[in-house]
């Protein structure tokens, strides 16, 4: 039997793109072995979003060439696709499958055997692709799945390649979605979270800027998709992927809240909280469309979870606008933030523009940021104390010496309830929060039975 090994960089739409990739081997009669073992087939699911992402990519592919040279190396995902001329010259590849082509695998490395001739499959035209064809019938996660419904961007912030990686925005039909969530939810997956390169755009048709904005008002199409999944028998729980703030208002945050399965774990994409620089950044909102998304999800869920991306040092960005973007993330009180130091990436406006800033400058700003986004967390973590809360059990581990099952509640804040010698993998726990457990950062569940 011929042995394939796969190795995913980047996003959680990457990761589904690989498992799924992987199951179409699968169902080729290949092994799956761990990438570090010996394969015939090695298949590097790149990623593009930074310079140094390109370079993870091109050191996994050469990775891959030297464990066996005999073994043939494919290259897909999204530094190809971007990056297509430096792929042709790196000997190390044999085939080059781009996005939107994943469907492809099979077939080009079949052709690849046949004629011993480099395979390149890459997505022409950007504007208007289908949308590709995947689809798993599990995950990798063994109690949540995320699924793919939603490809492409039409937005072209200054510092992203993603509209030139992934092409325009496209969706997933529901049927197929449906499909999809219910062969996952008859496999026992409790929770499922809908994900894409950029969700909020999810259904929308017309690569017109202003009649895109007035179809992201509400969010419409992507409401009547969570309303179809949360319809879906044995779906417990239903998360949704990044979000664009202009996407909440009140309509939808209203008719979101309506849905009982849906988690109240929002990720608004911030990036900045300083108009200024979000102008600069290309981001198409204000501080104040932020604040007043945040506000209308408060209104209508009891304690949600808000997350969110930062990136600290963009070109031009001064002390004074990075106190305010610091003040904002203050007034908003996240649960969490993801702080990203700015990065420059070849090919987009931001590379080009000049005030690019020193890394000291950016790590000192980082350093700060990423306290205070401690500090935030661990307060909403004892806001969760003496609260009641259920529980979706995930893995079994001894924590200060005793065994526990932990898990996260529907704010996706990490909890445990003691094993006491059971199983309770993907079982759903209510149990109300005693404390933290001493040395973490995790909620100590008594139980509540009901």
């Amino acid at each position: 039997m011929r042995r394939a090994a796969l190795h995913n960089l980047g996003c959680k739409v990457n990761s589904y793109e690989t498992e799924a990739m992987q199951q179409m081997l699968e169902a080729a009669g290949y092994q799956i072995v761990p990438f570090q073992d010996q394969a015939d087939v090695y298949i590097i699911n790149t990623c593009s979003v930074t310079n140094m992402a390109d370079a993870k990519s091109r050191q996994m592919i050469h990775r891959a060439r030297r464990k066996n040279p005999d073994a043939i190396v494919v290259a897909t995902g999204c530094y190809v696709q971007t990056s297509a001329g430096e792929a042709e010259e790196d000997l190390s590849i044999d085939i080059i499958i781009g996005n939107n082509r994943k469907t492809q695998l099979v077939r080009a490395i079949d052709e690849f055997r046949r004629d011993h001739r480099r395979v390149k499959e890459l997505a022409e035209d950007s504007r208007q692709p289908d949308y590709e064809r995947l689809q798993l019938t599990r995950t990798a996660e063994h109690t949540r799945a995320f699924i793919k419904v939603q490809d492409g961007c039409n937005q072209f912030c200054s510092y992203c390649i993603i509209p030139l990686a992934r092409g325009r925005i496209r969706s997933r039909s529901p049927k197929d979605v449906l499909k999809e969530v219910r062969g996952l939810a008859a496999s026992g997956y409790q929770e499922v979270v809908l994900n894409g390169i950029h969700l909020s755009s999810y259904g929308m048709t017309s690569y017109n800027r202003q009649v895109a904005s007035e179809e992201m008002a509400g969010g419409g199409h992507l409401m009547e998709l969570v309303e179809a999944v949360a319809g879906v028998e044995g779906i417990r729980r239903i998360r949704l992927g990044s979000m664009e703030p202009r996407l909440v208002d009140r309509a939808f945050a209203e008719r979101l809240a309506r849905v009982e399965k849906i988690c109240p774990h929002f990720h608004l994409s911030l990036q900045s909280g300083c108009d200024e620089t979000l102008k600069r950044m290309n981001r198409r909102y204000t501080t104040q469309d932020f604040r007043q998304a945040v506000a209308l999800l408060r209104e209508n869920f009891a304690h949600p979870a808000i997350t969110t991306d930062v990136i600290v040092g963009f070109p031009q960005e001064t002390e004074e606008e990075f106190e305010a973007s610091r003040h904002f993330l203050e007034e908003i009180r996240f649960y969490e933030m993801h702080i990203f130091k700015y990065s420059r990436r070849r090919g987009t406006l931001a590379d080009t523009m000049p005030g690019q800033l020193d890394e000291e400058t950016k790590s000192r700003r980082s350093h700060v940021l990423l306290a205070l986004a401690d500090r935030m967390s661990a307060e909403f973590r004892r806001q969760e104390i003496g609260r009641e809360a259920e529980v979706l059990m995930e893995v079994k581990e001894i924590l200060r010496g005793e065994e526990y099952w932990t898990g996260f509640t529907r704010e996706y804040v990490r909890a445990a309830v003691k094993a006491d010698g059971r199983d309770l993998r993907n079982q759903l726990i209510r149990g109300r929060a005693s404390g933290l457990i001493p040395g973490t950062q995790i909620l100590q569940m008594e139980e509540v039975h009901v």
